[in-house]
């Protein structure tokens, strides 16, 4: 069985109208899409609201699901894409840097007295700097380093240039690593 064919039975039955068969995709797939939403939208009753939104879309849309791809796969994209919607829809802060010419492609600056080691911190310290990015930041770290999106994708998907994307995920990347560093330190 290749992944394009894991719960095909239900997702034919829920394509059907089966509405037992939508709960369990629901319950199979709710929490993983909601850790999705919470990284791109860290409120969690607005996530709660897209990934609401997100699944009533795909069962309306189950119709055009054509086993090519995983269903989660194709789900995710659902809810990606709701996202990056309702943060356009209110007009939320996606500070896109526009093209940042001569972006330093070198290793980040050192921490004195930090090893890398030591860098590696728990994962409730990690969320909590994701959280505190600025949203344009946010998005693009977790499109490219959560997600598995590359850059070209990332640019076609919010409308911005890849060296945009990639400018945006360095200085991400950056920021957590100072954030993290702050937060050993202090």
């Amino acid at each position: 069985m290749n992944h394009a064919d894991i719960h095909k039975d239900l997702i034919i039955a829920s394509r059907d109208g089966s509405r037992a068969a939508q709960y369990e995709l629901y319950r199979l797939y709710a929490d993983a899409m909601l850790n999705v939403c919470l990284r791109m939208v860290p409120q969690r009753d607005v996530a709660e609201d897209i990934l609401q939104e997100a699944f009533l879309k795909a069962f309306t849309k189950l119709h055009s699901f054509k086993f090519e791809s995983s269903f989660g796969s194709w789900l995710k994209r659902i809810v990606i894409n709701d996202a990056i919607n309702h943060m356009r829809k209110k007009k939320m802060d996606i500070d896109y840097m526009e093209d940042m010419h001569g972006v330093d492609e070198t290793p980040e600056e050192t921490y004195e007295g930090i090893s890398e080691e030591d860098m590696s911190l728990n994962v409730e310290a990690i969320k909590h700097a994701i959280e505190q990015l600025p949203e344009g930041f946010r998005v693009v770290f977790s499109l490219y380093a959560v997600e598995g999106y590359d850059h070209s994708e990332i640019s076609e998907i919010l409308g911005i240039t890849i060296s945009t994307s990639k400018t945006q995920y360095s200085r991400a990347r950056n920021k957590i690593r100072k954030l993290l560093t702050n937060e050993m330190c202090g």
